[in-house]
């Protein structure tokens, strides 16, 4: 399920990261790494606010939908 549709409080774990290479890539520095574990922070107009690797990381609804999660 895309990381989009997680609720506030989630800790989930990565499954993949779609989209094109530059995307993966990107994602990828920032912490989003298929068997990472993150938790949704908060929902916010533009996208979610989530916690990766003791940050907070803000993404767009574009980017949230190309990370796949299940529940951890």
């Amino acid at each position: 399920m895309p990381l989009l549709y997680a609720n506030p409080g989630d800790k989930v774990k990565i499954s993949c990261v779609t989209g094109n290479p530059q995307v993966k890539q990107h994602l990828n520095e920032l912490g989003f790494n298929e068997g990472s574990f993150i938790t949704v922070v908060q929902k916010v107009k533009s996208g979610l606010i989530v916690m990766v690797k003791d940050a907070r990381v803000a993404l767009d609804s574009s980017m949230a939908s190309k990370i796949i999660f299940r529940t951890a």
